[in-house]
Order: structure tokens, then C-alpha cells, then sequence
């Protein structure tokens, strides 16, 4: 009898053993799964951000592309009236290039 009543507690040990393993078993992969998911999560909303960071800095190069043309396109206007205003009225191009060095030699002895 004593045997019957040990086999028997074993068998509900082993019942309650196999229970706590299937339950755990079952916690791990819900939680593994959770991990799983917020990392793909993770992953989309970091590509997500890279790509707008990637679609900004072009939007900015472009901006800086336009702003370059721009002044490049003003330099160059601005050299061609220069070199019409010398042209046209030589001796005062002189003068005024002359003070403009004497103000110059001025301003860096300080």
C-alpha cells in the first residue's frame, strides 16, 4: 500500500512537472515571439527613419546644388558689368581701385 500511495505521488509529481514545463514552454515561446515582433518593430521604424534622413539630405543637396548655380550665375553677371564699367570709364576703375587698396592698407596695419 505504501508503494501504491508512493507510485502514485510520483505520477502526480511527474503530472505537475510535465504541466510546469508545457506552461513554460508555452510563456517562453509567447515571449519569444514578442521579442520577434518588436524587433521587426524596430527594424521597419529604422528603416522608415533612415529613408526619410536619406530623402532629406538630397532635398538639402538639391537646395545647395540651386543656391550654388545661383551665385555662380551673380558672380558671373557681376564680372561682366565690372568688366564693362572698366571698359567704358577706365581712369575712374583706376581711382577707385587705388582708394579701395589705400582703405585696404589702412584697415590691416590695425
Amino acid at each position: 500500500m505504501n508503494s501504491e500511495i508512493s507510485s502514485a505521488s510520483e505520477d502526480r509529481i511527474h503530472a505537475a512537472a510535465e504541466r510546469a514545463k508545457q506552461t513554460e514552454s508555452a510563456a517562453v515561446k509567447r515571449t519569444a515571439e514578442r521579442v520577434e515582433h518588436g524587433l521587426h518593430r524596430a527594424t521597419d521604424a529604422g528603416a522608415d527613419l533612415a529613408a526619410n534622413v536619406n530623402d532629406k539630405a538630397a532635398e538639402v543637396a538639391a537646395r545647395g546644388r540651386e543656391a550654388t548655380e545661383k551665385l555662380r550665375a551673380q558672380t558671373s553677371d557681376l564680372l561682366d558689368k565690372t568688366r564693362d564699367f572698366v571698359r567704358e570709364k577706365p581712369g575712374q576703375a583706376v581711382l577707385i581701385a587705388a582708394a579701395a587698396g589705400w582703405l585696404l592698407g589702412r584697415l590691416m596695419r590695425r
